[in-house]
């Protein structure tokens, strides 16, 4: 059976729609809380990678807060020598990108630039070289999906971007032919959400302003059911790509 080796951060970051779709098709998948001490798979080929997001960031590497970063880099690193499917989300992506030879820096926004979070629902659209060589179907049109981060991936010259937001160029990548990084959230659902704007008032509000939390009360009502069924879609198309003779 393939196994899916989920690492997550904290409680109110879960799989989600990921691990809903995994065992839907038969994939057994295993969540290391690293937060509460779970220590880190071993993989062996065959096995998948997911590495989900969190508040933590490549600057926290060497944070006595965060002692298991390090090892995810390492762990990250050992799938991209020896192609083990990996999918990064958020977080994941820039632990990718830093794995991979790359980093990380404040997105900016506004004029002049700043420092400005990219939060809320916006659509993504594929570049032209993922269109020319059609690898995720589900991206032939832009698809609304859910930003929450502050920074802004520098992908190392091994990596190829796959779609964008107006925001932000680097929200979905490939690195060799077995690992993506994804700046957004397809996995979220409502009370996921709901959760993480009652959590993270801070955040939110530097990026929005006072209203922040119910901007994004309304953006999630209006687009998280329609663009379940695409989000879906373009879980499917990423499983297909990684696992080619299971699904």
């Amino acid at each position: 059976m393939t196994c899916l080796f989920v690492v997550q951060h904290l409680d109110r970051e879960t799989p989600g729609l990921f691990q809903d779709f995994a065992q839907q098709h038969g994939m057994a998948v295993h969540v290391i809380r690293v937060d509460l001490g779970q220590p880190l798979p071993s993989l062996v080929k065959g096995d998948g990678l997911l590495v989900l997001g969190g508040p933590m960031g490549v600057g926290d590497l060497h944070n006595p807060a965060c002692p298991w970063l390090e090892d995810e880099v390492l762990l990250i690193q050992q799938a991209l020598d020896h192609q083990i499917p990996f999918v990064g989300v958020c977080l994941g992506a820039q632990l990718l990108a830093h794995a991979g030879g790359g980093g990380v820096e404040p997105l900016l926004g506004d004029d002049p630039p700043r420092p400005l979070a990219e939060v809320g629902w916006a659509p993504i659209t594929s570049t032209l070289e993922a269109a020319n060589q059609s690898l995720l179907p589900s991206l032939m049109q832009p698809l609304d999906v859910l930003h929450w981060h502050g920074d802004r991936i520098i992908l190392p010259q091994t990596a190829n971007v796959l779609a964008s937001s107006v925001r932000c160029r680097e929200q979905l990548f490939r690195i060799g032919p077995l690992a993506y990084g994804l700046q957004f959230h397809l996995e979220v659902e409502d009370e996921d959400v709901f959760r993480w704007i009652a959590e993270d008032n801070d955040f939110i509000s530097a990026a929005l302003g006072e209203n922040a939390a119910d901007i994004l009360i309304d953006q999630q009502r209006l687009y998280s059911r329609i663009s379940r069924p695409r989000r879906l879609q373009l879980i499917a198309d990423l499983y297909r790509e990684l696992w080619p003779s299971h699904f």
